[in-house]
């Protein structure tokens, strides 16, 4: 484990984090006082940071993951009405501008 002040983090902060990312603790000081660490991810924490984001909001109850896998395509349904009805309504809605 290691410590560093705010200065020299904000100096070298790319080494520290490479030493988190290969599983060294970085204790961060301010004035002689441990105000942080950087860690080193957790094992189940995704490497793609879009699935962590998601892990994070499903952790903190704000994101309820799908109850069944999501389709590959959307299902079929019916059209509301045929194409040439909605085009001759659009046409009347603007003929009256």
């Amino acid at each position: 484990m290691r410590a560093v002040g705010l200065k020299v983090l904000k100096n070298k902060l790319s080494e520290y984090v490479r030493l988190a990312e290969n599983g060294e603790t970085v204790l961060i000081s301010d004035r002689d006082r441990v105000v942080a660490e950087l860690v080193p991810p957790a094992a189940t924490r995704s490497p793609v940071l879009a699935d962590a984001r998601l892990a994070d909001l499903v952790r903190r109850g704000l994101l309820v993951p799908a109850l069944r896998p999501p389709e590959s395509r959307l299902p079929d349904s019916p059209p509301v009405a045929p194409l040439s009805a909605l085009l001759d309504e659009l046409a009347s809605d603007r003929a009256d501008r």
